[in-house]
């Protein structure tokens, strides 16, 4: 498994941080794992890497414990219900369109992007109503925009689309403003989770970045629609 500087660069400065962090401020050692199989897992993910399933395991049952703890619930139901079966669903798909381990990329059409930011607006609204009217609930609109953009983000990583990367961004801006409201309320590894769906930010565009490169060399080879 190859790493370019950017890579080691990100990932070494990240791990470094959450570990010094974790010390600091004595956030759990637990919390400082779900980090780490968490940055692993979306680095992998950029880089097209079919092992970004099997981190991404742990880190899904990892972070539904977290969710549970700081009652989200969404994003526990999320991570149980639809991650965990997606990471089998996910792998098994990946690896039917591998090249040296690494997944054929693809685009969607303007016309296809439209339409998926209608409905993820849409189903945004449903879902937070549906979660203002459970008791005990934190920031229900919030964690309603994150369950959706996931879910739609999770078909289109398993899809193999690049968009998967600008639903993504959005995402993990939403997640830091939510984990951040946590920690300010003493959340539970709030600070550690502030700092992953940061990381998870900033890998984001690296992410969109390395997956049109991805889909440019399939348009210049003739198959990007495979």
């Amino acid at each position: 498994m190859k790493w370019n500087l950017y890579e080691k660069i990100w990932l070494s400065c990240f791990v470094a941080i959450s570990l010094i962090l974790t010390i600091l401020w004595k956030d759990t050692f637990f919390g400082f794992s779900v980090f780490l199989t968490g940055v692993l897992c979306v680095v992998l993910a950029a880089k097209g890497n079919i092992w970004t399933y099997v981190f991404g395991m742990y880190n899904t049952f990892g972070y539904a414990y977290l969710a549970y703890t700081n009652k989200l619930f969404g994003e526990l139901l999320l991570n149980l219900l639809f991650f965990v079966p997606m990471n089998v669903v996910g792998y098994i798909m990946w690896k039917k369109k591998l090249e040296d381990k690494i997944v054929k990329m693809r685009k969607l059409t303007i016309r296809a992007q439209i339409k998926l930011a209608l409905l993820s607006f849409m189903a945004v609204l449903a879902l937070g109503f549906f979660l203002s009217k459970i008791e005990g609930q934190n920031t229900p609109y919030i964690d309603a925009t994150t369950n959706v953009l996931s879910v739609i983000a999770t078909f289109l990583m398993v899809w193999r689309y690049r968009e998967q990367w600008v639903f993504y961004i959005i995402l993990n801006v939403f997640s830091v403003l939510m984990w951040t409201y946590r920690t300010y309320y003493g959340g539970q590894d709030g600070s550690l989770m502030v700092l992953m769906w940061s990381a998870y930010l900033v890998n984001s565009f690296y992410g969109y970045y390395n997956w049109s490169k991805g889909v440019a060399e399939k348009l210049i080879l003739g198959g990007c629609n495979e």
